[in-house]
Order: C-alpha cells, then structure tokens, then sequence
C-alpha cells in the first residue's frame, strides 16, 4: 500500500521541491545594467531610465526600482542619505565597466543608498547628438523621482548626484529643476562637445546644487574646459593622463582613457589609499613653474583635497567662488602624488639653463621627482624655484640626491656650483630640508644628507 501511495505522491513532491527552488532563485536574483550590442547603438535606441538600488544589505545585488511606488522596494530607506550614479554616452551599447566599483566603495565609505542611473537606451548610439538630445527628458524623469522621494520625507539636502561625462550635465539639469536645493554634484569630466560655449541653462553650473565639485581630465578632446563648479580640479592639467596611449594604434583606449581617468582618481579617493593635494592657479603653466604654492585663501584647512571628502571644504569654498585648482598623478594607482617645492641659488658666474632630476631616500624606499616641463634658469645669487611631484611619500628623508642636465648632448659638459638647496613639503606642515655649498656636474648623480633648514625666515 505504502509503494502505491509513495508512487503516486513521488511527483507530487517533485513538483513542490521545483516550486520552492524556484521560489528561493526567484527571490536572489539581481538585477544589472542593460549590456546592449553594438547593433543597438547603429539602428538607435530610444531613452528608457532603469534605477538600480544597491544598499549595505544588497552590495552586490541591484534591486530595480519602480518610479512610481518607493514602498515597493523594502531596502530603500528615505532617513538615509542617497547617492545618484549616472554614466555617460555609451557608443558601443555596452556598462561602464566601473559603475560597480564606484557603487561597492561609496557603500563601504557611508551608509546610503547607491542608485545606478542606468539609461543606456537613449544614450547607446553611433550619433552622439542623439544621445545629448535625450538628455532633458533623462533630467525630467529623474526630476519626478526625487519629487516622489521629498514626497516621502526624503530631504534633499542628502542627495549627492555623481554625474560621468554627459551624466554631470544631466545632474545639472535635475538640479535646476529643483532650483539648486540638492546637497551635491560631483562632475567627473563633463562633456565638452555640444556645451563648450553654451550658456548655464544649458549645461552644469554652481546654481544647480549646493554645491558643485568638478574634475577636468580630457579636456582637450572629450572633456569640457572651463570651470563650472564651486571647485574645479584639473588633474595633470585637465589633458593627456600619464599611462594613457599617445597614439591611435593602442584602439579605443586612446580614445577613452584621459576622459575615463576621472572615474578611476575618484574612486581611488574613496578608498583613501592617500590622498592629492590640489593648488589654486590661473593656469596649468604658472602650477608648474611653482608660481602656485601657497594655500593662505584656505586658511587653516590649507590647499583643497581633491576627491569624495571636498565636501569638508564647502563652507570656505562657497566664501570664495570658483577656484582653479591643480594638481599631479602618476601613471597608475596610487595616483597620488608628494608635492614639494625645490629652491635653489648658485653662484655661477654665467647663466645656465637646464633641469632637475631629484631623488629622496627614506626608510629603504626611494621617491623621485623629474622636474624637466622646461629648461629652469640658474643666474647668480638668484633662487630658482621649482615645483617637484614625487611618485612616493616618504615620511622621513634621510638622503637626497640630485641630477643636473641641459638635454645637450653634443654641447660641452656644465656644472651648477649651488650655495643652497631647500626643500620644503607643500602637503605638510615640515621644517624644510636644507644643503649648503655643493657642485652638480652635469648628468651625474650626487647623493647627501638634507638637515633641517637654519633660516629664520623659510
């Protein structure tokens, strides 16, 4: 009898088992990006705005959020602060390959909520001018989402909206319609082409949140050059990236990599790995030449840290207006790099024309520091000052090196006979380092312990 019955309930089970399986699958499954092809992006694609949440509860797992019902989705906690990711043009129809990493280290930083902007339709498509033409209705749509969060006890003042390449102009356009009361936009290389010239209702500016920090890495090519924040930096000048390709033949890297750069410096900021310190300045010219040293408009804060943690310096910003400001990275992470100024006086009787090659040694670590945009002049009991970027921070300097070069090679050997070098760390409060009396022959090393500097008034 129990064979017959166990024969009969057999599938019964089966069945039950494949529900629930099914059931608990159902219920893990997470939703990403849309991956189009590139097929997409030569027929066109019309705008379609997909929000994807991602909370501490759900790092890894996106939850698709209904623009017209917030209760839907039970991680999503107006109380908590939330951040908006929004990408750019998407000419092959594929993700950004780093909206992930951007959304896992925001999450690790601070409790939020991290809401991909995933539009990928309307922004996939071989005619850039198509993509920039879905932009204000990308801007509605989302305009009417954060009505519904303020609807629902959200406070504006909490939204820190992230926008890539055109997706810092579409966060323009959100913060206009809400007249500038949203906490923050970060512009991580606004596009240039088709807003370079256009006026402020047109594209990002500071009106249109809080407060506006921007990042300029392309901006000769995809980038937009002039300043349209509260702060601007420009990193390595806001043009070529150091590691990016110089030429056509390394692909579509040479095309992407200055302008995706930005993506990458802001994450490593999140990380606090270490940190860049950023000059005010006129120009990328006058940053290099070390006519931009000092920090006194900053007051006790000193010169701005570029990154997610600006916001610390909001309230001295907002007193200034817009600010310019520089600074330099290495090739890859860490990007950051140790400023210092080098200052150095000879006593050659004729003038010279050369460039700097100086090393630090400190704790079995060396950090070196090329100083070779142009030909620095060395004139008699006359300092030159120079603005050197190390690849490494060295905590403490036990030995220094220099290298002296005119860049000549058939031209006769020269020699710097230097009455002082002083070196002074423009990221920390140090006493400067300081030598007396040496003689730099040209394209030779020439090693010495730095001490603390004598002068009253470094």
């Amino acid at each position: 009898m129990w064979r017959i019955s166990s024969m009969f309930l057999w599938p019964f089970l089966t069945l039950l088992l494949a529900i629930t399986v099914h059931t608990i699958c159902k219920a893990e499954e997470c939703d990403d990006l849309v991956d189009l092809e590139l097929a997409h992006a030569i027929i066109g694609t019309s705008l379609k705005i997909r929000l994807l949440l991602f909370t501490r509860e759900s790092v890894k797992c996106g939850s698709l959020l209904s623009h017209t019902n917030l209760s839907a989705e039970p991680h999503f906690n107006v109380s908590r602060p939330t951040a908006f990711i929004i990408h750019g043009y998407r000419p092959t129809g594929t993700p950004p390959v780093w909206a992930h990493e951007i959304t896992e280290l925001l999450l690790a930083r601070k409790d939020v909520n991290v809401i991909i902007v995933d539009w990928n339709y309307g922004a996939a498509n071989i005619n850039y001018l198509k993509a920039v033409g879905n932009m204000h209705k990308a801007g509605e749509n989302l305009t009417a989402f954060l009505k519904m969060m303020k609807e629902h006890g959200a406070s504006m003042n909490d939204v820190h909206m992230i926008g890539i390449s055109l997706g810092a102009h579409i966060s323009g356009f959100v913060g206009a319609n809400l007249n500038g009361t949203i906490g923050r936009i970060t512009a991580l290389d606004p596009a240039g082409p088709q807003f370079t010239g256009a006026p402020p209702e047109d594209r990002l500016d500071p009106t249109d949140a809080q407060f506006v920090d921007a990042l300029h890495t392309d901006i000769d090519a995809l980038g937009y050059r002039e300043a349209l924040g509260h702060i601007d930096f420009y990193a390595n000048g806001g043009t070529d990236q150091p590691g990016c390709p110089k030429t056509i033949f390394s692909g579509s890297a040479y095309f992407k990599c200055d302008h995706q750069r930005s993506v990458y410096l802001f994450c490593e900021s999140l990380k606090r790995i270490c940190t860049s310190r950023a000059f005010p300045c006129n120009n990328y010219k006058d940053f290099q030449d070390g006519k931009c040293t000092s920090c006194e408009q900053f007051g006790d804060a000193g010169c701005p840290v570029f990154g997610y943690d600006i916001v610390n310096f909001k309230n001295i910003l907002l007193t200034l207006g817009q600010t310019k400001n520089f600074f330099v990275t290495n090739q890859k992470s860490p990007f950051c790099m140790s400023n210092y100024r080098l200052d150095i006086v000879v006593w050659n009787q004729d003038e010279h024309w050369g460039y700097i090659t100086a090393k630090l040694h400190g704790n079995g670590t060396d950090a070196v520091a090329t100083i070779d945009h142009k030909a620095a002049q060395f004139k008699k009991f006359t300092e030159t000052k120079l603005l050197a970027h190390f690849d490494t921070d060295l905590q403490s300097v036990d030995k220094m090196t220099l290298t002296f070069s005119t860049g000549k090679v058939f031209k006769p050997k020269y020699k710097l006979r230097v009455l002082r070098v002083r070196l002074t760390h423009l990221d920390r409060a140090e006493r400067p380092l300081c030598r007396y009396d040496l003689i730099l022959e040209e394209s030779k090393e020439v090693s010495f312990t730095p001490l603390p500097c004598q002068e009253s008034n470094f």
